[in-house]
């Protein structure tokens, strides 16, 4: 790839503005930076005046890189376009779910597993955002200790659902949510299938286990909407190979890459430190012989899904990571 790239951003919503705010402030090397959208218009992002172009075929001609900012099915832009941009030479970063589970298509969090990028053939996925911020702390557990089950509840932030969702708790929007949000908490995101699970908890499930290249791995996650603007909450349960000691999981949380470790019991993590940070907060870390228990934290539409998605672009390029 050239020292300096066009990189065109698709999408101009909360996602597609954090991946702007991204590029920028990571000084990712763009020689262009191109914003497309449903509709040609004039709009501010990330602090920046663009002239949006349409997300059309012809819109990737000279592009390198192109950052889908996840509108997902068959109506969605990646569907739609990501074969058209690889076409014109682009390498695209899906952040939706379309391509996540496609056995020719990395899932990557740069962190767990970079080296899966090697195998890309033009299409790399970014996994969910409460996939990302679990894996980020399950790999250096099953690294030094192995992982025989994982049981994790999310707590996870309006944000997740878009603008609607932010329009929600802030005005009282009542079609983001099955439920009102405002005063309550919401077990349950996206649809239920014939199992029980919803396609929120499918997607922790399974993206996981590809990640983390465990196919058999046993995942049992219950996915929660809170009241909260920014930033998804996990509370995780993990099951080692062998029995460990609370400064052992200390030691390796700790210096795990992408890891914000809090040490003191009386100095939590939450969502308002999370906000406006790449990295994973995680803290409460409790041991007992082989169960390890503990709360993590992350901002959803950084590396939930922008920041980690610029990452990804960094080590195609072979940038150095800055969180």
């Amino acid at each position: 790839m050239p020292n300096e790239l066009t990189v065109a951003v698709v999408g101009a919503g909360l996602v597609g503005e954090r991946l702007v705010a991204e590029l920028r402030r990571r000084d990712f090397p763009l020689k262009e930076l191109r914003v497309l959208a449903r509709s040609a218009r004039r709009i501010h992002l990330a602090g920046e005046e663009f002239e949006v172009g349409v997300a059309e075929p012809d819109a990737f001609e000279g592009v390198d890189l192109a950052l889908f900012a996840g509108t997902e099915g068959e109506k969605g832009a990646a569907v739609q376009l990501a074969r058209e941009a690889i076409a014109r030479g682009a390498i695209v970063v899906d952040n939706g779910s379309d391509f996540r589970l496609d056995p020719e298509v990395p899932l990557v969090v740069p962190e767990v597993n970079a080296d899966a990028l090697e195998a890309h053939k033009g299409v790399i996925a970014n996994p969910n955002c409460s996939t990302i911020q679990l894996v980020v702390t399950l790999a250096p557990i099953v690294r030094e200790f192995g992982l025989k089950k994982v049981v994790v509840s999310t707590y996870q932030a309006v944000s997740g659902a878009g603008r609607s969702g932010v329009e929600a708790l802030e005005n009282g929007r009542e079609d983001a949510f099955p439920k009102a949000i405002v005063g309550n908490a919401i077990p349950l995101i996206g649809g239920i299938g014939e199992d029980g699970y919803t396609t929120e908890e499918k997607k922790m499930k399974e993206e996981s286990r590809k990640i983390l290249s465990l196919p058999n791995l046993p995942v049992f996650p219950t996915a929660v909407r809170i009241p909260v603007h920014t930033g998804h909450s996990e509370s995780v349960y993990v099951e080692t190979e062998r029995d460990v000691s609370l400064p052992e999981v200390l030691e390796v949380l700790g210096a795990a890459p992408g890891v914000s470790f809090w040490g003191d019991a009386a100095d939590i993590p939450t969502p308002i430190e999370a906000a406006g940070e790449p990295g994973v907060f995680v803290g409460r870390v409790r041991v007992e012989g082989n169960v390890v228990e503990y709360w993590c934290v992350s901002d959803n539409l950084l590396k939930g899904a922008a920041t980690n998605a610029v990452q990804i672009a960094e080590a195609l390029v072979g940038a150095t990571a800055r969180v």
